[in-house]
């Protein structure tokens, strides 16, 4: 079980620490459903925050040696919601064409696909990379 914590300052959210390893994947996922369910927000939405999670936490797991990592999702007050996953990485993002055979290498092509917008931001220690996506439905 992953334990989120909510965020003391800045936009409304959640943080949860997962260890670098593939099984941490389907965590994330839920952490980030779980907190899109809580704000009352629509399934498909539910839906994009999953593949976008999935995408960027198998890109850690698979180009770095990041031993523990947060995800961090925030509603924003532009209505929303970012997905940030963090590294000790240095390397930039980039997306790539992949070969129509090739199992991998379209990652960032989906989370690009599904949000609004994307991006990194680098820290001292490394990066994070996130992705917005519009929020829609009621929320709270």
């Amino acid at each position: 079980m992953t334990a989120a914590t909510p965020n003391a300052i800045g936009a409304p959210g959640y943080t949860a620490e997962l260890p670098g390893v593939p099984e941490s994947v389907g965590r994330a996922r839920s952490f980030v459903s779980s907190a899109l369910a809580g704000w009352g927000l629509n399934d498909d939405l539910a839906v994009c925050g999953e593949v976008i999670v999935s995408e960027l936490r198998t890109n850690v797991v698979e180009h770095t040696k990041t031993p523990l990592t947060r995800v961090v999702i925030e509603r924003r007050v532009d209505c929303s919601v970012r997905i940030g996953v963090s590294d000790t990485s240095t390397v930039i993002p980039c997306m790539k064409t992949a070969m129509d055979d090739a199992e991998s290498g379209r990652g960032l092509r989906l989370v690009d696909a599904l949000s609004s917008r994307w991006g990194y931001s680098r820290n001292r220690w490394g990066k994070v990379t996130w992705a917005e996506i519009k929020a829609t439905g009621r929320g709270r």
